[in-house]
């Protein structure tokens, strides 16, 4: 549609990242200048930071992404979309409810000592700068579906799991970095556990924590049109003729120079 109606009335047609736009709305919504930042959705989990023309893609999943992992336990655990309330919200409710568990605080300086912790025995697999959640999912269902612990124990086990392993992530980069501000943006940005766990690891590294007002934390237009001005302001235009979905355009590809 777009690339139909920038032929049709002569304008200049703007080619968008979308994972660039989930990093500039939460700059912009925030009023953050160069952070770190943790962008977690449903389709993607990775670390980024500007470095040398470009956002540096820090660490990242290497299966599926943290918003997926926390979707597909809820409707393996019969959980339904309701209004207002997304799968990955309902997983976040039922683990406030779980009982005797004791929460982990933060990740100290790269490392998470699980051992002594009171939660129930799961995958935690970081690898370098990355991170997998494939086995994580299929552990934590495995553990519901035996019946041993009430939904609520595992939807909190399974977050912590998670969170804390791109706690670390993060974490990492930041003191590779050194920046002075820490971003959370995209679908599970909304999380007030993962907000937590984030701010806590800023204040670590003296740095400010930011996270997306939550309107602006799913796909939305406002995102997609707020990156094609910055885009468009610095002299880049898409070619009609060579316009086209990038299924795989990786945000370390892409030259960002408002940020110069």
């Amino acid at each position: 549609m777009a690339r139909a109606l920038a032929s049709y009335l002569q304008i200049p047609l703007v080619g968008v990242n979308h994972s660039i736009a989930h990093i500039e709305i939460g700059k912009l919504k925030t009023s953050t200048v160069d952070p770190v930042t943790l962008y977690a959705s449903g389709g993607n989990t990775m670390v980024t930071a500007f470095e040398s023309k470009r956002y540096r893609v820090f660490g990242e999943t290497l299966d599926i992404a943290l918003g997926n992992c926390l979707d597909v336990f809820a409707r393996q655990a019969g959980l339904k979309n309701q209004k207002g309330l997304p799968l990955g919200a309902a997983v976040e409710q039922l683990a406030l409810k779980g009982k005797n568990l004791i929460s982990l605080p933060y990740v100290v300086k790269g490392q998470l000592a699980l051992k002594g912790k009171n939660l129930i025995s799961l995958p935690y697999v970081v690898k370098g700068m990355d991170l997998s959640l494939s086995g994580l999912l299929t552990a934590a269902t495995t553990q519901l579906h035996k019946g041993d612990y009430t939904l609520e124990d595992v939807c909190y086990s399974l977050q912590e799991y998670a969170f804390s392993m791109v706690a670390e992530v993060t974490e990492r980069a930041l003191a590779h970095t050194e920046k002075k501000e820490v971003l959370l943006t995209g679908g599970v940005a909304a999380n007030k556990r993962l907000q937590a766990m984030l701010k806590v690891i800023a204040e670590e590294h003296d740095a400010k924590f930011n996270v997306v007002p939550q309107r602006f934390a799913t796909d939305n237009g406002a995102m997609i049109a707020w990156t094609g001005i910055l885009a468009y302001t610095h002299d880049i235009v898409t070619s009609i003729d060579e316009s086209y979905v990038k299924l795989r355009w990786r945000v370390d590809r892409v030259d960002v120079p408002w940020m110069n």
